[in-house]
């Protein structure tokens, strides 16, 4: 089995800036690409963000392009969401997600095998 963890979610005021962490472990094969998405109640899960396996390749939401950036540390099994310039509208439920054996990520939250808890954040104004 598959465990991701996120941290890093908390309040900030609008503005600020939050780095969220997911960390993998278990049995994720050679290479797994990435994600991260974010929920609020009564709304369905929507996309952030996505990282490739090698981490050259990623994609971003329009809502976030520009203040949101996604990496991936040369061990592979850390993935970060760096938020800057956080407006009350980006506060949610952060989730990772895992898509094992695949290398290019999707924006589609079926297509990935993996979710970690979630972490809040919270944006004040």
């Amino acid at each position: 089995q598959v465990q991701l963890v996120e941290s890093g979610g908390g309040l900030v005021q609008a503005g600020g800036s939050l780095r969220l962490s997911c960390a993998v472990s278990g049995r994720t094969g050679s290479r797994y690409a990435m994600g991260w998405f974010r929920q609020i109640p009564g709304k369905e899960r929507e996309f952030v963000a996505g990282i490739s396996w090698s981490g050259a390749s990623t994609y971003s939401a329009d809502s976030v392009k520009g203040r949101f950036t996604i990496s991936r540390v040369d061990a592979k099994n850390m993935v970060h969401l760096q938020m800057n310039s956080l407006k009350p509208e980006d506060a949610a439920v952060y989730y990772c997600a895992a898509r094992l054996g695949i290398t290019m990520a999707t924006m589609d939250p079926l297509r990935y095998d993996y979710w970690g808890q979630g972490t809040q954040v919270t944006v004040s104004s």
